[in-house]
């Protein structure tokens, strides 16, 4: 950081940006840099046929899968009221913002309104507003346009645009935790009586026999389950080889299906467990949930997300620790609370989610998911947004230190090492989780 007062008249006036220093100004500001003119805006039947494209693979996905395109899409409209929290706030904070993206990469389609220029790019990793004069690296700003620059607004209008995002993600979160609650109910830590199959699994006797995963056992062998905990006692009190009834209900309908029960061999010999009857399935409860009346659902939505957040936060220390990346990259690490998950990973659970809780289920996990990106992107680390309010906070305090009397620029160039090792380990991170999710899914 610099020790370096300036005025507003003060501030050199714009030079051609180098490649170099667009690159800087694109890793601080978290989006592109260059502006373009009316002529060369990505339109016409080039950007019509791109966005029929995007259009039909969202058809695709949603013939392919309904729980991935609900999740998808309310991904989508959750990056883009993140960007519309940091473009409204800094309308109202009279700043200038000239982009508003969805998408990184290439111009797909574009239009302008006013001084903004809207559209859709290539690259389908997150999405940006460009606000001019982020910071001092950002020189190309036309000196009639630097009182409108972020740099040059006060240090709660700088926090406030900075922090929209994430406050809009705590928003959304919020509203959905509502919906789940007034619908559904909120989950409790107590599980039901039902016992249902979770997951049967493909060539062991269960599976072989017909049962499915989704199906409810009543009794194994006329002994009725109380709990999800029982099933693995009951058939372990019969022996291998032995064909017992198993008591279903799939669909509505009670069936009797005999399974020849398995013996036990994937535990070391000297375990207890091995050698004794087994089927080849997870069970699973219901969870219980209670009942709130809406303004108590409205209250819990909003009380809850503290307790998610604190959760989020050792959750994004523990998988940033590059041990962890490691150990999980090498097979020693089994431990889902640290492994590298990306938006693939998360995108195929609530396939499951889906399936066993419903919409409500798939709504509760976008909720969490926002909750930990609201989190995560006030990490104080550039580029992420947290960085960004951390730079505020720091030329305010020498701001005060100085009597209050002028303003301090912090030289964000200094930390342009530090912010790019940051983008260098999130893409390691990105693909060490895709690389786990496409070959160990979750």
């Amino acid at each position: 950081m610099t020790d370096q007062l300036e005025h507003l008249d003060e501030l050199e006036p714009p030079t051609e940006m180098t490649r170099a220093d667009k690159f800087k100004s694109e890793i601080v500001a978290g989006g592109s840099a260059a502006e373009i003119s009316d002529d060369e805006l990505a339109g016409g039947w080039k950007g019509a046929l791109a966005m029929a494209v995007l259009a039909g693979l969202f058809v695709w996905l949603f013939t392919i899968n309904l729980w991935w395109f609900v999740f998808v899409v309310g991904i989508v409209i959750s990056i883009f009221l993140h960007e519309t929290g940091h473009f409204v706030t800094a309308k109202m904070t009279g700043m200038k913002a000239t982009q508003f993206f969805m998408f990184m990469g290439p111009r797909l389609w574009s239009f302008r309104r006013g001084e903004t220029e809207y559209g859709v790019r290539l690259i389908p990793l997150g999405a940006f507003v460009r606000i001019i004069g982020m910071h001092r690296i950002d020189a190309d700003v036309a000196p009639e346009d630097e009182a409108r620059t972020y740099r040059q607004k006060s240090f709660p209008r700088r926090l406030l645009v900075i922090s929209a995002g994430s406050i809009m993600h705590m928003i959304i979160a919020v509203v959905l935790l509502f919906v789940v609650y007034v619908g559904q109910g909120e989950r409790t830590d107590e599980f039901g009586p039902e016992v249902f199959v979770g997951v049967a699994t493909p060539g062991f006797p269960a599976e072989q026999a017909g049962i499915e995963s989704g199906d409810q056992i009543l009794s194994i062998g006329g002994i009725s389950l109380d709990t999800a905990a029982d099933l693995g006692p009951v058939v372990r009190s019969f022996e291998p080889a032995d064909v017992v009834d198993f008591v279903i209900v799939r669909d509505g309908v009670e069936q009797t299906i005999p399974v020849g029960l398995g013996s036990r061999t994937d535990v070391p010999a000297d375990d207890e467990l091995f050698g004794t009857a087994f089927i080849g399935v997870g069970p699973a409860s219901p969870f219980i949930y209670e009942d709130h009346s809406i303004l108590a659902a409205a209250g819990n939505a909003v009380t809850d997300i503290v307790p998610v957040a604190w959760e989020s936060t050792q959750g994004v220390v523990k998988a940033l620790n590059p041990v962890n990346l490691f150990t999980h990259l090498s097979g020693d690490n089994e431990n889902l609370e640290t492994r590298p998950v990306t938006l693939v990973g998360v995108t195929g659970l609530s396939d499951d989610v889906g399936d066993s809780e419903g919409i409500f289920g798939v709504l509760w996990l976008l909720a969490v998911l926002n909750i930990f990106v609201g989190v995560f992107n006030m990490f104080p680390l550039l580029p992420l947004d947290g960085g960004h309010a951390l730079v505020a906070i720091y030329e305010r305090v020498r701001e005060a230190l100085r009597g209050g009397s002028q303003r301090y620029f912090a030289d964000v160039e200094r930390l342009m090492p530090l912010a790019l090792g940051v983008v260098a380990f999130l893409f390691a991170f990105m693909f060490a989780g895709l690389y786990l999710d496409i070959t160990d899914p979750l």
